[in-house]
């Protein structure tokens, strides 16, 4: 397989997985409606960086090992179940806002700005399901015996393919029209999420114990 078969196959593989329901759609959708735009960009930003993890460890041989290790995959999922249910519980707790500042977004930008990243690169890292993909993308694609520019172009390009579908996702629901909709129940949307990511976190701690 040449450079660019190879960077098409990448391109249309990853934006597939990209766009499937999972942790990462459901924390990004849950900051544009909520947090705004900037909050849904740094998640974005947090999430694609997260993926270097995943292209490190599988650059060099260990995704494999991981999941096929039943050691190592029951720690994956308990971690990252576990961390999606915190995620959940934050969600569960939210309170209806007083009143809407409209320079309350600006206001928050140097304050959580950091931490919207992180929470989407912990989201992202401990997706259980990770190693299993990216082992399966570097059987189909990539390979450890790539020449290494060719490797970090390929990891480059799958972080932005990742970073441009959710800021997709986040210009969507910070439109005028679909964001005003949601913002008045705003409360509710953080407690459908938190619902959504314990139900998520618990369903991979119960296949740790399968």
């Amino acid at each position: 397989m040449d450079f660019w078969q190879g960077f098409v196959t990448i391109t249309f593989v990853h934006l597939l997985a990209a766009a499937s329901p999972g942790p990462d759609f459901a924390l990004v959708t849950r900051q544009a409606l909520v947090s705004g735009r900037r909050a849904g960009f740094y998640t974005s930003i947090g999430i694609a960086l997260g993926l270097s993890v995943h292209i490190v460890y599988s650059a060099l041989g260990m995704a494999a090992l991981i999941a096929g290790s039943a050691e190592w995959m029951f720690a994956v999922k308990a971690a990252g179940g576990l961390y999606l249910v915190y995620l959940g519980t934050r969600g569960l707790r939210s309170r209806p806002r007083v009143a809407v500042d409209p320079g309350w977004e600006k206001k928050q930008v140097t304050k959580s700005g950091y931490r919207d990243i992180l929470s989407g690169a912990l989201c992202n890292i401990f997706n259980p399901k990770a190693p299993v993909y990216f082992l399966s993308l570097f059987t189909i694609v990539l390979s450890p015996d790539l020449p290494p520019a060719t490797l970090c172009i390929y990891g480059a390009w799958i972080m932005v393919v990742q970073f441009l579908w959710f800021a997709a996702v986040t210009l969507f629901f910070t439109h005028g029209a679909v964001r005003t909709r949601f913002l008045a129940v705003g409360h509710w949307l953080d407690r459908l999420f938190g619902v959504v990511m314990v139900a998520l976190g618990l369903r991979v701690l119960a296949s740790t114990m399968e």
